[in-house]
């Protein structure tokens, strides 16, 4: 979600990865509920933040946008990037019924999209 915003709002002054530490599906409740916010993901791969370390990739910005314990167990990629740590819930393991779930990832969508949008403002 934070590299579709990234790209979408940052895109003059962004280019935007996304990677995860276990990459695996899309998840079909953020593909729908980021569809209803205006953009399609349903196309987008996952990646592994470790192969992107591999590549010794350099990034003026590390975001992590997961859970305290995930975030620290995100690689130190090379180079002088600066890393930053938003802490939201795994839309993976949300619970109750589907409605549940949509309603809790809108919240998490939205509270992503405000971050991203105060983080182009002040860099």
């Amino acid at each position: 979600m934070a590299e579709a915003f990234l790209n979408k709002f940052g895109y003059e002054k962004f280019i935007s990865e996304s990677a995860g530490l276990e990459p695996g599906v899309l998840n079909p409740l953020v593909v729908k509920v980021m569809g209803e916010a205006g953009i399609d993901i349903s196309k987008n791969i996952t990646n592994s933040v470790e192969d992107f370390y591999k590549q010794r990739r350099i990034y003026d910005y590390v975001i992590t946008v997961c859970d305290e314990t995930s975030g620290e167990r995100c690689p130190i990629f090379p180079g002088g990037s600066k890393k930053l740590h938003w802490t939201f819930d795994d839309p993976s393991t949300l619970t109750g019924t589907e409605e549940d779930k949509i309603a809790k990832i809108r919240l998490i969508r939205d509270n992503i999209k405000e971050k991203i949008l105060d983080f182009i403002k002040t860099v």
